[in-house]
């Protein structure tokens, strides 16, 4: 905790929550907090960087301003938070951070996956799953450092997504490996690990016919996009339902050398 900062509560300043995901929302004691844009910028900034000098959030929040106009926009932008929202600002001069009391959705997530992953996930698989699989960073907010962020979560769930199909396709848990896989391949249809994750899910669960159409759609948007063929370990997951499905349509063949039908082969009606 830094110097000047004292847990909310002891400070009469209640509990404050902000959401960045989804949309942006700022409660105190469950009331929303409504605060100008130039304040939810700033905000956001300190929540998803952490403590912060000044002169990099005046160069992260207005780099077309001149330095003296963004130190002074910055100024303003603190002193109306604080004034507005008591104890959320931990201001030390040079340094500004939240209050570490504030409970940040996003960061919250992030530790929950941190910790989960180091216990090999389990039981607190599903809710992590829930909570992540629609979690979108701040939308509708295009500056370049927020894009940053919002692809570096992409990349967190997906990385996630990966690692709970995994890990619950080892402990047998091919539901679970299921809708993991498919949130990965959700976000990135043409990730090979996520398909084939999703493929083996599906064939565990003595589905191959779900399987193979997983495989098909990849297969096509792979030839679509970038003129490949899925590499030879996707079509190895599958070979067996192949020739499966193979073996099937010769069976309902009658045989070529019948001579009613001039030696050449047929549909099995019968």
């Amino acid at each position: 905790m830094y110097r000047n900062q004292v847990p909310m509560d002891d400070d009469g300043y209640g509990e404050i929550k902000l959401d960045l995901l989804g949309s942006w929302c700022l409660r105190r004691d469950g009331v929303v907090v409504h605060v100008a844009t130039r304040q939810q910028r700033l905000i956001a900034a300190l929540a998803i960087k952490g403590p912060r000098l000044r002169n990099y959030l005046v160069g992260l929040l207005w780099p077309e301003y001149p330095d003296s106009k963004a130190l002074e926009s910055l100024r303003v932008s603190v002193h109306l938070t604080s004034r507005q929202v008591q104890g959320l600002i931990v201001n030390e001069g040079r340094l500004l951070s939240l209050n570490d009391q504030v409970d940040v959705d996003l960061n919250r997530i992030r530790a929950q996956a941190r910790a989960l992953g180091q216990a090999g996930f389990g039981a607190g698989a599903g809710s992590l799953l829930d909570e992540l699989r629609d979690a979108q960073l701040l939308p509708g907010w295009y500056e370049d450092w927020v894009v940053f962020e919002q692809s570096h979560l992409q990349q967190d769930r997906l990385r996630i997504f990966t690692d709970i199909a995994a890990r619950s396709l080892a402990l047998g848990d091919c539901g679970m490996a299921r809708e993991a896989a498919e949130a990965a391949v959700g976000i990135e249809p043409l990730y090979e690990n996520a398909v084939g994750l999703l493929i083996r899910a599906e064939l565990q669960r003595g589905n191959p016919a779900a399987a193979l159409r997983a495989y098909e759609r990849y297969r096509e948007q792979l030839q679509e996009d970038m003129g490949l063929m899925p590499a030879e370990p996707v079509r190895e997951l599958l070979a067996a339902v192949l020739e499966r499905q193979q073996n099937v349509v010769k069976e309902r063949l009658v045989p070529a050398g019948d001579s009613w039908l001039g030696g050449q082969p047929a549909l099995n009606h019968s």
